[in-house]
Parts: structure tokens; C-alpha cells; sequence
């Protein structure tokens, strides 16, 4: 055996027990999943096969597709601000900039924090009679602003996405100052040389050498988002009459508070259908953006 084989072996070998570990954990559930999406289970006793039903359901379901709708906005939503305000801030950090400790605490407070622990604050934030929000709107004179926050159907989605974007940008900026500093010395000296200075170098030296880890942050955005639940549960519950509910808490009350176990694999395997389509959707846009 040459020192290349060598060399493959002794990788596979130290890949093996994590792969091994990923298959058991997260591949083998996965499948299981999908399996019992066609049989008729409420968790314990006899699982009873009906094909396709639990899934022809799902589709047929209009809480499922207004689940669909509120989690594409907060695709959207947490694509467009977590991903740009992440980036903004990392540039920020990197010049210097004396709001550096401001930012570092505010970003990074709800890294240390549960997502539990946010979804309470923002609870109390948002109080419609001891909230901060509304004593802040009284208090400057636009107490006609004051909202049920959490309570307006056509509100509380929006409402929601505020806790939903501060609580992770923590680990975009984490990623972008990585990336800011792999950029070499020798690239800013170039830049320099060539008279790129302030925007033009941004666009036009900065960004596409980090555009990879921007690729891979939208990538995370939007996979992160599709399994958001905890800020919803805490804050909302899905509530009020589906406004808030996302594909995760969806899946949730169903296998879990009436005991459609079945049905609550149905949903799980087509909320990762719809999360594989996404992501190849946004690779294939980023690609052909390149090729641009």
C-alpha cells in the first residue's frame, strides 16, 4: 500500500466512528421517520398501514400551508437580516469601530442565553400592559402604536421575527469575522495599490473572497430556520388560530398533544423535503450567480 492509500485509509478510519454516529443518530431516525409517515401509530400499541393517507393529509391540510407560508417568512426574514446585519456588524468590528463592545454584548448575549430564556423576555417585552414596547410607545407619544403584540393575528408573525433574527446572529458574525481575518495582508496592500478604497473595495475584493462563507451562512439560515420551534412554543404556542404556527410546532402538536404519531412523521419527513428543495434551490441561484 502506497503512502496515498496510506494516507485514505488512515482518514476514513478516523471519519468512521463520527459517520458511524451520524447514520445512527440522524440517518437511521430519518428513515424510521418516514416509515411510520404510512401507518396509523399513536405511540404505543398496534401500527396499522394506510399508505399514503397521513401524507395525501398533510397536503390537503390548510394549517400545514399556512405553517409553510409563515416558515418561508421566516426564511426570509432571518436570509435578510441575520446573514446582512451579521456581515454589517463583522465589518464594523474589524475597522475598529467604539461601539465594539456595545455590539459584542448585545449580539452575543443570546449565545449564553437558552432559547427559552429569550422567548420569556421577548414575552415581557412585548406585554401588552407591563411591556416594555408599549410603555416605551407611551412614553414618546405614540401610545396609538401600542399593539397585542403577541395577540393580533396580523401582527404577531412580524412580531415574532424580531427575537427570531437578534437570537442568531451571534454565529453568522462569528463565521464572517473568521473569514475577514483569513483575508491577507497582501490583498488589502494590492487594493491599496490599485486605488480600491471604501465601498469599491468591499464590493469588489472584500465580498468575493469571503463569498463562500456567505454561501454557507444562507445555507445555515435557512435550514436553522426551517426547524425553528422553542421561541415559538415559548412565546406563542403557534397561536393566536395558526397564526404563528411553523412547520415544527405543527409537527409537534400533532404527534404530540393528540397523539398522531403517524401523522406527526408524515409531517416531519415532508418538512425535510421541503428543506433539501430549498437549500438546492438556493445553491443552484448562488451558483448560477456566479457564473453571472
Amino acid at each position: 500500500m502506497n503512502s496515498a492509500n496510506r494516507t485514505r485509509a488512515f482518514i476514513a478510519v478516523g471519519l468512521l466512528p463520527a459517520l458511524l454516529l451520524f447514520v445512527t443518530f440522524v440517518i437511521l431516525p430519518i428513515l424510521w421517520s418516514a416509515y411510520y409517515g404510512f401507518y396509523d401509530w399513536k405511540g404505543i400499541g398496534k401500527a396499522t398501514y394506510i399508505g399514503f393517507d397521513n401524507y395525501a393529509e398533510v397536503i390537503q391540510d390548510p394549517v400545514f400551508w399556512k405553517s409553510l407560508q409563515n416558515n418561508m417568512l421566516i426564511v426570509a426574514a432571518s436570509v435578510f437580516g441575520q446573514v446582512p446585519i451579521a456581515l454589517v456588524l463583522a465589518l464594523l468590528l474589524m475597522k475598529g469601530s467604539r461601539l465594539h463592545t456595545f455590539i459584542r454584548s448585545a449580539v452575543f448575549m443570546p449565545m449564553v442565553l437558552s432559547s427559552v430564556v429569550v422567548g420569556i423576555i421577548w414575552g415581557y417585552i412585548y406585554h401588552p400592559e407591563i411591556g416594555v414596547l408599549n410603555f416605551v410607545l407611551d412614553s414618546i407619544g405614540l401610545g396609538s402604536w401600542k399593539q397585542q403584540w403577541l395577540s393580533d393575528p396580523d401582527v404577531s408573525m412580524y412580531s415574532i421575527m424580531v427575537p427570531i433574527i437578534w437570537n442568531y446572529i451571534g454565529p453568522y458574525l462569528i463565521m464572517f469575522i473568521a473569514a475577514l481575518n483569513n483575508i491577507g495582508s497582501d490583498m488589502d496592500d494590492a487594493a491599496k495599490i490599485d486605488g480600491a478604497e471604501g465601498s469599491r473595495k468591499l464590493f469588489s475584493v472584500t465580498l468575493p473572497l469571503i463569498w463562500d462563507t456567505i454561501k454557507v451562512a444562507v445555507v445555515l439560515c435557512i435550514s436553522g430556520s426551517l426547524k425553528a420551534f422553542d421561541l415559538i412554543y415559548v412565546m406563542t404556542g403557534g397561536g393566536p388560530a395558526h397564526s404563528t404556527e411553523l412547520l415544527a410546532s405543527y409537527m409537534y402538536n400533532n404527534t404530540f398533544s393528540i397523539y398522531r404519531y403517524g401523522y406527526g412523521s408524515a409531517v416531519s419527513t415532508t418538512i425535510i423535503i421541503v428543506s433539501l428543495l430549498l437549500v438546492a434551490g438556493s445553491q443552484y441561484l448562488m451558483k448560477r450567480g456566479d457564473r453571472l
